[in-house]
């Protein structure tokens, strides 16, 4: 019988989608203070793969990737993608959404995004939500899927997921190393 073991930390990060910059700024506050400080921030990426979002937010829209200094467990990734939604209310104007915010992490092969939506790919954990497998690392790059959400299938925030995770590797190195004493 194989013996159970405690998950390794992983690399959250939450992909941010807004149209004006102070509701950017209004999210990063709520952000960092339920999961402390943002250890990299990506450049704003027009937002232009759907008009989903465009009667609620408006135009122009953009996405952002931004990442926490600390690591954490995989299981709060429920924790994490309703406290976004909580903070998307929070921050809601007459009702409206002025952010969006996608949780998720990455470890050394793969990328997780947390979803409140059922679908075939997706894999129920807690509470309403469901992890989506967005991509795999190989061949030096997260890889996506069919199902990839299509601004994460372009290739437009490759160098920043790579840059996440090559803060996580350094961080790992120093984990392995403190859990050794």
């Amino acid at each position: 019988m194989a013996e159970t073991s405690p998950p390794f930390p992983v690399k959250f990060f939450i992909a941010v989608l807004f149209n004006k910059s102070e509701a950017l700024n209004s999210a990063l506050l709520k952000v960092t203070e339920l999961w402390g400080p943002v250890d990299f921030q990506g450049k704003d990426h027009l937002f232009d793969v759907t008009d989903y979002y465009e009667p609620e937010m408006g135009t122009p829209l953009y996405r952002r990737l931004l990442s926490f200094e600390s690591l954490y467990e995989p299981t709060l990734m429920v924790e994490m993608k309703l406290g976004c939604n909580r903070i998307e209310q929070e921050l809601s104007i007459d009702r409206k959404r002025i952010v969006n915010l996608d949780a998720g992490y990455l470890d050394h092969n793969k990328v997780l995004l947390a979803s409140a939506k059922e679908a075939g790919q997706k894999v129920y954990i807690d509470k309403g939500i469901y992890a989506d497998l967005a991509g795999r690392y190989k061949s030096g790059r997260y890889q996506p899927f069919e199902w990839s959400f299509p601004d994460f299938r372009d290739g437009r925030y490759d160098s920043e997921l790579l840059s996440i995770r090559s803060i996580y590797i350094k961080q790992m190195k120093k984990w392995r190393l403190e859990k050794k004493k």
